[in-house]
């Protein structure tokens, strides 16, 4: 690991790349440190929305990202067979209308070969234990002793940030009281192989989202959900919330885990020298896919911040992006809540919230704004 560095980035996941990445293009000396002996093989996120692959385009990936991903250009929410409310991305003006479904083992590996192909290396293990800052700029220290000195230090450092805790900045919010289950399996029977389908429940949401390799993504919320998932687990999910009439049947569990989800913003994204991305700055309900989008959406905004902040000697542009993104990380908060919210209404109210949903639904500009809040277009 270098000594010295323009700009320290601590975590290595597609968040902290992707800053790298972008300051690596402008000409800086970057330095990423993570935990972790090697890169995450496994992966909660599966989702790239249509604004996250514009705003990458300038990194050099969104190419490749499109190529190895599936083209879902529809998102249906249903309760069992009726749909009651169908987006389609299809009629958006980008060039990616549609949701981009690829594992998030997939994106940061694409992210860390363009940071490769440009000179990047990431070190690892390095677990950073403190972090100290003058008005010059701020210096790591890690688990072994070492230390590097950045002009600035950037925390991509996740849920659990190291960074935001050392620096002082509140992480607000609460935890949603159901688990969450995630597998990646095979399937067989009435499931589309290019669209995203989130079933609303009285038991609670599931989402069956198609991946490439011919995997479904599923995602549940389960009051006490089980370690590894197991087939006859994930059966039994898709039974009472699934489809009815066109059963789906679990051939395989490819990969499985459990979680328990924050919905918490940063009380700041910035102290001094010091500045937030990521989970580090936000997380959230699964529910819409919104996370490591809203991560990747920071990183290029703050990659483009730094690089102005370092050139000009002045931190005005990383308020400019304090100021931008954490609006925006609440919105994203909210609109993954209510989801999850509506999702898991009281069964007593069931039918007047599907009633509410269908009426909407028929409704263009309701269905037209929802499609631009899921692909993140609103945020341009």
């Amino acid at each position: 690991m270098n000594v010295t560095t323009d700009v320290l980035v601590i975590g290595a996941g597609p968040t902290g790349l992707a800053v790298a990445v972008s300051l690596v293009q402008q000409g800086f000396d970057v330095t990423i440190a993570d935990d972790q002996a090697e890169g995450d093989n496994t992966s909660r996120a599966a989702v790239v929305h249509a604004r996250t692959l514009e705003v990458l385009e300038p990194l050099g990936v969104t190419e490749k990202l499109t190529g190895i991903g599936i083209h879902a250009p529809r998102f249906t929410i249903r309760d069992r067979d009726r749909v009651l409310v169908p987006v389609d991305f299809s009629r958006l003006p980008t060039p990616y209308p549609y949701t981009l479904m690829i594992s998030q083992a997939d994106t940061e590996l694409i992210l860390l070969d363009r940071f490769e192909e440009l000179g990047g290396r990431v070190a690892r293990p390095y677990r950073v234990v403190a972090v100290e800052q003058d008005a010059e700029g701020a210096t790591a220290t890690f688990a072994d002793g070492s230390q590097v000195r950045a002009g600035y230090l950037v925390g991509a450092d996740g849920m659990h940030s190291t960074v935001r805790e050392q620096v002082g900045i509140g992480f607000s919010g609460g935890t949603y009281a159901e688990s969450f289950s995630l597998a990646d399996v095979r399937l067989s029977g009435g499931v589309p192989a290019d669209e995203v389908e989130l079933f609303f429940s009285p038991d609670g949401l599931v989402v069956v989202a198609p991946l490439p390799g011919g995997t479904f993504r599923i995602v549940a919320t389960v009051e006490e959900a089980p370690e590894r998932p197991d087939v006859s687990f994930v059966q039994r999910l898709l039974d009472a919330r699934g489809p009815v009439k066109e059963r789906v049947v679990v051939e395989e569990v490819v990969w499985g885990s459990r979680f328990r989800v924050h919905h918490r913003v940063a009380d700041a994204y910035r102290s001094g020298r010091v500045v937030l991305a990521g989970d580090a700055a936000h997380v959230h309900s699964p529910a819409g896919g919104q996370g490591m989008n809203a991560g990747l959406q920071d990183a290029t905004a703050l990659g483009e911040a730094l690089g102005q902040a370092i050139r000009s000697g002045s931190a005005a542009p990383l308020d400019a992006y304090a100021a931008a993104r954490r609006p925006v990380a609440e919105q994203v908060v909210a609109f993954a809540g209510r989801l999850t919210a509506l999702a898991t209404v009281d069964r007593r109210l069931r039918p007047l919230r599907n009633l509410a949903l269908r009426g909407l639904a028929v409704l263009p500009p309701f269905r037209r704004k929802l499609a631009w809040r899921l692909s993140g277009l609103v945020y341009r």
